[in-house]
């Protein structure tokens, strides 16, 4: 691919240059995917762009915050005329681009990845898949399980309404300029059944319990005021947040909601 983009470091840019890589990141989403649009995330020069726009099942749009990439793809891609922005995704109104469901992918940078997470997580209703390439390590928490260092915030709250999957490593040699470290393709699948709990609530406890993981839970949701007994009860009072799947982070907010004293 002719190189008529500049990579910018603030942008956190760093093109794929492998076609063959680029089709099987795009095969990952256009094998499950049922929606009637795509939004590809920062697309830069189009590797990812050219494969899906070769299906029609769906219609492909792109954003991108550098202006350099969009020129490019304008004059390579006259198909995304009706279909590109110019723009910040994290400040994108969703709801308000697509009145129907549609599926996210990209190469997305390193800086801004988890928020793109948390972005997904507030759109879920109408994102029922996403597939894109993280830092490994990123890749790696998004997946992991209890008792492992990787596993956190991101973890419990992505793994609650999502079905996540590592699906290969990437190397750095690939792309142009080449990072520090290796990247992961990871696909998020919408849980077909959401869990029932309240979100709010769920996103509060989990964020409390993760922000003192070393502490065990009778102490990390002591401002709750949950009885000791209610806890020991439960079996949660003496483990640490690190040994709760997102199912018994449920139950953990659910007990919260109903014998805290302190929980609005």
């Amino acid at each position: 691919m002719k190189k008529d983009v500049r990579a910018k470091k603030h942008l956190g840019q760093h093109f794929l240059t492998d076609e063959v890589i680029a089709f099987n990141i795009v095969k990952a989403l256009t094998e499950k995917s049922t929606t009637p649009a795509v939004l590809e995330i920062g697309p830069g020069m189009g590797v990812l762009t050219k494969f899906l726009l070769q299906n029609n099942d769906f219609v492909t749009h792109a954003i991108d915050v550098d202006s350099e990439s969009i020129v490019y793809l304008k004059s390579h891609f006259p198909q995304l005329e009706q279909t590109l922005i110019e723009g910040d995704f994290l400040r994108l109104d969703l709801h308000k681009l697509f009145p129907q469901t549609f599926s996210l992918i990209g190469n997305f940078p390193y800086n801004i990845s988890s928020q793109i997470v948390f972005k997904l997580l507030e759109n879920k209703d109408i994102i029922p898949l996403m597939v894109g390439m993280f830092q490994k390590e990123v890749g790696e928490r998004l997946v992991s399980g209890t008792r492992t260092k990787d596993y956190g915030i991101l973890s419990v709250l992505t793994q609650a309404y999502y079905d996540v999957e590592y699906l290969f490593t990437v190397d750095e040699h690939v792309f142009d300029p080449p990072p520090k470290v290796k990247s992961g393709v990871v696909r998020f699948t919408r849980k077909e059944i959401p869990p029932d709990v309240d979100e709010k609530a769920f996103y509060r406890v989990v964020k409390m319990a993760f922000n003192q993981r070393r502490k065990k839970l009778r102490n990390a949701i002591q401002q709750f005021h949950v009885k000791d007994e209610i806890l020991q009860a439960s079996g949660y009072m003496d483990k640490r947040a690190e040994e709760l799947t997102f199912t018994d982070f449920i139950a953990l907010t659910k007990l919260v909601q109903q014998h805290g004293e302190n929980f609005s």
